[in-house]
């Protein structure tokens, strides 16, 4: 325990931690995105896989409760490397600042807002807190109709612009964040810095296309 908060409580180690934390939540994105466009197969397909979801709770909640675990870790190593960083430059660059993208720039920011946007999004589809009724919705073999919850959730227009803006900040995030997870780890280098950016943008891209596609599917009719 005390090497783990050596390691910690020096700033390499909160970026190798920043690191590995942001490596599983982007993973779990795609996973997670993967699932969500099964709405576009049809509400058999899509509540099926939800029962076999929560057919599981041991295995689920271990994962709800250990990503949630990985989130504030990543955030909280964000944040303290932030006020390192602010206590070890006090002064802003007078000359020569070097050059930032928007992303690298709003990245702590965006992660905050990310994380406010998760909250809202399992207390509205997760925990039927926002919209208790949503888990009162069964199909006809009795099982959770997830698919008409989403249907009903995204068919408000102004949760669809909340989630597709928040998706925009998340792509935003990823854009500088994928890349930077590679450098912390020492796996990006000069030879592969061109290709590694590339990678995350698109992959950045990808992400938001595929999660942006539900809101709006539903909002034109192509989904009902």
């Amino acid at each position: 325990m005390s090497l783990y908060l050596r390691v910690y409580h020096s700033s390499l180690g909160k970026k190798y931690l920043m690191a590995i934390t942001g490596l599983a939540l982007f993973l779990f994105v795609i996973v997670h995105m993967a699932g969500n466009l099964q709405v576009f197969l049809g509400p058999e397909i899509m509540n099926a896989y939800a029962d076999l979801l929560k057919s599981k709770p041991a295995l689920l909640w271990t994962a709800r409760i250990g990503l949630l675990v990985i989130a504030v870790i990543h955030i909280v190593s964000a944040l303290q490397l932030a006020a390192e960083n602010r206590a070890a430059r006090p002064q802003p660059y007078s000359e020569g600042k070097p050059i930032a993208t928007l992303a690298s720039r709003t990245i702590l920011l965006s992660g905050l807002i990310i994380f406010a946007f998760v909250v809202y999004h399992l207390l509205h589809f997760t925990f039927g807190v926002t919209n208790p009724s949503f888990m009162e919705l069964h199909d006809a073999v009795g099982r959770h109709d997830v698919y008409s919850m989403v249907i009903e959730g995204f068919s408000n227009p102004f949760v669809s612009v909340f989630y597709i803006v928040s998706m925009g900040l998340l792509c935003l995030h990823l854009s500088h964040g994928v890349s930077s997870l590679f450098q912390s780890l020492g796996i990006r280098r000069k030879s592969t810095v061109g290709a590694i950016n590339r990678f995350a943008r698109i992959a950045a891209v990808i992400i938001f296309l595929g999660n942006c596609s539900i809101p709006i599917a539903i909002l034109t009719g192509v989904v009902r």
